[in-house]
């Protein structure tokens, strides 16, 4: 199958400032995408999208009637569309604000005015989504490399689940928060735990350290997605025994070099 390119992409942008849509839609044409329906609020969004399913949706934050995490979760909890990649441009900076598209598996999360660089990122992380292209190790089958993926949000392992997926991983479980990961993994043997940091009763710090210190697999890789910014936070994070930390959104690209380093030992 030939590789997709941004010319290839159909994209639904559902903004309700009609000089905004003129501002995104002439930077997206920057990027070669002419495939592009509009929408001003959630209901035309969805009349648009059950006409046709794009291949990327392109959101502000707020409608007249409702807000794009609104729309994200309508689209993430219908079979139909819960793969459509989503991604929100908003000129919200507020972590809390942030917090719950981090959690629901946006491709990408563009400021309110965003550049070429920052629109191009989304773009690319969209196509590596859309096409598979398998992780190449020397020393591993990549088919046979058994996930565990933790997550408290249903949306998150879904999406950092399918990212996997791109990369030639199949072998993936997943588990609600990290008391249930504790559980699986004391009856299954895995090459790789992905892991968020906030979840309740067992965040993932404090799974690491079960691992570490007190499961039978002390030294399987582990993988931390936190959104904290805080550097000491992260510190302690990285004590208690991770050997990489990504952010989210979860982009492929920057999880097949993370992931290429802790199975080759070595950068990609």
């Amino acid at each position: 199958m030939s590789e997709l390119t941004p010319a290839d992409l159909s994209i639904l942008l559902v903004e309700p400032s009609t000089t905004q849509q003129k501002i995104i839609v002439n930077l997206l044409k920057s990027e070669n995408i002419t495939h592009i329906q509009l929408a001003n609020n959630i209901e035309s969004a969805l009349a648009s999208i059950k006409l046709s399913a794009p291949d990327l949706v392109a959101s502000a934050m707020h409608f007249t009637d409702g807000s794009a995490l609104d729309l994200v979760k309508i689209l993430k909890n219908d079979p139909m569309t819960e793969d459509v990649p989503f991604m929100l441009v908003s000129s919200e900076h507020r972590k809390e604000q942030l917090e719950e598209f981090r959690q629901s598996g946006v491709v990408a999360i563009l400021p309110k005015p965003f550049n070429h660089d920052h629109l191009a990122k989304a773009i690319n992380s969209t196509l590596d989504l859309l096409t598979a292209n398998e992780l190449e190790l020397n020393f591993f089958d990549v088919h046979s490399i058994r996930v565990l993926v933790v997550d408290d949000s249903k949306m998150a392992r879904n999406f950092v689940s399918r990212v996997l997926r791109s990369l030639g991983i199949e072998r993936i479980t997943e588990a609600a928060d990290g008391a249930e990961a504790i559980s699986i993994i004391k009856d299954n043997m895995f090459d790789l735990v992905v892991t968020d940091y906030n979840m309740p009763e067992v965040n993932g710090q404090e799974l690491t350290e079960y691992i570490r210190k007190e499961s039978e697999q002390s030294h399987i890789p582990v993988l931390m997605v936190s959104s904290e910014a805080n550097e000491a936070h992260l510190s302690n994070i990285e004590q208690s025994g991770v050997n990489a930390m990504c952010d989210k959104p979860f982009e492929p690209e920057n999880v097949r070099r993370i992931l290429f380093r802790l199975f080759e030992g070595e950068e990609d």
